[in-house]
């Protein structure tokens, strides 16, 4: 297929442009590299906003043009900084929304009617009821879940209206890196747990915060569902292949089912790497239920997507192996 892929000099995005292209997909990515990096991308790469009405038509004009229209666009282009959207909800909404529909309507114009949307467990907020399945009540915390959220919406009323075709993917944690250390986890800043957990043992950072130990969990700390991001880049694969009937408007939860809390995280890290790893306890942060942790059935069930790691250790043995090929470059 030849495909779009918005925001694909970042994390999921970028591991997600590898596997298509391992696939043998003819890949174009589009990003305004505020957060991507350009070094990453090993294909066609066209920098550029989201919001940017007269590019976007001019990117998929030249394609058709070619004789090589786009045949579907996978949508990860978005901030995701939870705390900075509450600090900035503007900036999320004219982004994750606002931005959003000028690509839609581009592909409207265009005649491309297959997209795969990047959303979050967040649009879910705190659980009712656990494991967490595609029908949980939607009540997030934050604009930018909001902004995922509706972005879904958006999606349904495309459906029904102009025939467009979607499959968003509700993630849970993205974790992990290229097995063979080519490609990680590299924001800035960073607010993801195992990052900031091997950052500390490579002696980038004096220790890792933790906070709240009075949760009720098993060890007192939050409990997260880690799915490795190439088990959700396999999804984003899978999910090209979902849109077969007109007007398909689908939902799946990617996660492995199973949740790790905060101390078997920083275990992992210490098994893995072989270094202590100083703890810092902190209170509560305001917002951050005791346990979410994917029902991962519906995507098992309906395109046969299975996680290859499942396993805390080895998802952060293919962390590890990115942070130390940073210390040596």
């Amino acid at each position: 297929m030849r495909l779009l892929v918005t925001g694909g000099a970042g994390y999921v995005g970028g591991h997600t442009v590898r596997a298509l292209l391992d696939a043998g997909h003819d890949v174009t990515v589009y990003d305004n590299l505020v957060y991507g990096h350009r070094e990453t991308v090993p294909c066609e790469l066209e920098v550029g906003e989201l919001a940017d009405r007269r590019k976007l038509d001019a990117l998929f004009a030249r394609a058709r043009d070619a004789s090589r229209p786009y045949d579907a666009v996978l949508h990860f282009a978005a901030y995701a900084y939870v705390g900075e959207s509450v600090a900035e909800p503007s900036k999320y909404w004219r982004n994750n929304v606002a931005a959003g529909l000028e690509l839609l309507d581009a592909m409207r114009a265009h005649g491309v009617d297959r997209l795969v949307f990047s959303s979050t467990c967040a649009v879910y907020g705190p659980p009712t009821r656990l494991p967490i399945d595609e029908n949980e009540r939607k009540a997030p915390e934050s604009p930018y879940g909001e902004s995922k959220l509706t972005f879904e919406q958006v999606l349904h009323s495309y459906a029904t209206a102009y025939g467009l075709r979607s499959v968003s993917l509700r993630y849970f944690n993205a974790a992990g890196a290229r097995p063979d250390g080519s490609l990680g986890e590299d924001h800035d800043p960073e607010t993801h747990l195992i990052p900031l957990v091997l950052r500390a043992a490579a002696g980038r950072s004096p220790g890792v915060k933790v906070f709240g130990t009075d949760y009720p969990t098993p060890d007192g700390t939050c409990v997260r569902d880690y799915v490795h991001v190439d088990d959700l880049a396999s999804a984003h694969l899978l999910a090209l292949g979902a849109m077969e009937t007109p007007s398909a408007c689908l939902t799946y939860n990617v996660g492995t089912g199973r949740g790790y809390s905060v101390r078997e995280i920083i275990e992992a890290c210490r098994t893995v790497t072989g270094r202590e790893i100083a703890v810092v306890e902190g209170p509560r942060r305001p917002g951050d239920p005791p346990e979410l942790y994917a029902d991962n059935r519906h995507i098992r069930e309906a395109l046969g997507w299975t996680p290859h790691y499942t396993d805390a250790e080895a998802i952060v043995r293919t962390a590890w192996a990115w942070h130390a090929r940073q210390s040596i470059h």
